[in-house]
């Protein structure tokens, strides 16, 4: 799509009565035993549901399977630690959301492989030795809440017409829970449920969440390689081994991404976002340029990676649609998996567009 295009623009800053009334009474009856009967099974299935507690997703294991069985779907305890395991060891699995999903198989297959085993993209006792090998950090941390965190300032919404953001003055987080979701790569909705009772908005709360710190990576990148049908990002380095891995929306039939070698041209950190008219986007109708300023919710996110010809490499305000959605050419990739790849890049870094 032109979303490359758009990107490459975009960052230029650079819802009978007696019998009839016994029916009723009957039918109340029957709906009721079947309310009480659904209600006790839903109960007893919240019984049996482990605790999701920092406790429980460091203490999280894979269950291999005994004999010819087959294996048990990992809990969500589980898939929490995979996901921040990966994370952390620059196998970026997009958003964490404690759901076995597609960009968690791609970062598990990216990780089998380059750790010599079969890229399954299937979580087995192997390769769960290797990726609790990696780290002996906890998976979760406890964080105190800053005044920064909370002091705004956020937009009460962000409107979805391009013409309606170019009228705001900022993007922004829309409330701390927000921002500090996408601080620490989590899902907005796992957020509240490891932390129950929490208030995000009051500094100072100590609340659990999931340890991503990664290590300042001191490799430089050689060759960025954008893979069109996998979805996928690889930065490897001079001697083509893997630095690091990111899932990521690429362009539609009707607005493609690129094809071939290309190479950095720019990089630009918290961008302004320009749209030219002969972008022609669905649903903006005025034939004006017009800029949508900066912030991380802005179109390009935070950071813009510029290849030229109106095509990037940036962020997104919506991290959970890396992978599922199309843009409109560019290639989108998380806030914060787009700001670690800009730190590794420069201006002639090449960028091959495969498949």
């Amino acid at each position: 799509m032109f979303g490359t295009f758009l990107i490459g623009r975009c960052a230029r800053g650079a819802g009978a009565a007696t019998l009839f009334c016994a029916a009723l009474l009957v039918a109340d009856a029957a709906h009721a035993a079947r309310h009480g009967a659904s209600h006790a099974r839903r109960a007893a299935s919240h019984a049996a549901t482990p605790a999701l507690d920092a406790q429980a997703i460091d203490n999280a294991q894979f269950s291999a399977p005994s004999g010819k069985g087959r294996a048990r779907a990992p809990s969500a305890a589980t898939i929490i630690k995979q996901e921040i395991l990966l994370d952390r060891a620059d196998f970026s699995p997009g958003e964490i959301d404690g759901k076995a999903g597609s960009n968690d198989k791609k970062a598990l297959a990216a990780f089998q492989q380059a750790n010599g085993l079969k890229p399954t993209g299937r979580l087995d006792a192997q390769t769960w030795d290797r990726l609790t090998a990696t780290s002996s950090e906890p998976a979760l941390m406890e964080y105190e809440i800053q005044p920064a965190d909370v002091k705004g300032p956020f937009n009460k919404t962000i409107p979805q017409s391009f013409e309606k953001k170019a009228e705001l003055k900022t993007l922004n987080y829309t409330s701390p829970r927000e921002l500090l979701a996408q601080k620490f790569h989590v899902a907005p909705a796992l957020l509240t449920r490891l932390n129950p009772k929490a208030s995000f908005e009051t500094a100072g709360t100590k609340i659990v969440v999931p340890n991503v710190a990664r290590k300042p990576s001191h490799d430089r990148v050689a060759e960025v390689v954008v893979d069109k049908s996998a979805l996928t990002v690889r930065a490897l380095d001079a001697n083509g081994k893997l630095i690091s891995f990111y899932p990521a929306s690429v362009g539609s039939e009707a607005r493609p991404s690129p094809s071939g070698t290309w190479h950095v041209r720019s990089v630009v950190e918290n961008p302004t976002y320009h749209y030219s008219p002969k972008l022609k986007f669905k649903g903006v109708k005025t034939q004006k340029p017009f800029d949508i300023a900066a912030g991380p919710m802005n179109p390009v996110g935070t950071t813009w990676i510029g290849l030229g010809d109106d095509y990037g490499i940036h962020g997104t305000p919506n991290p959970q649609s890396i992978g599922r959605t199309q843009s409109h050419g560019c290639v989108h990739l998380t806030n914060w998996d787009a700001q670690a790849l800009a730190k590794m890049v420069h201006r002639g870094t090449k960028v091959e567009f495969i498949n």
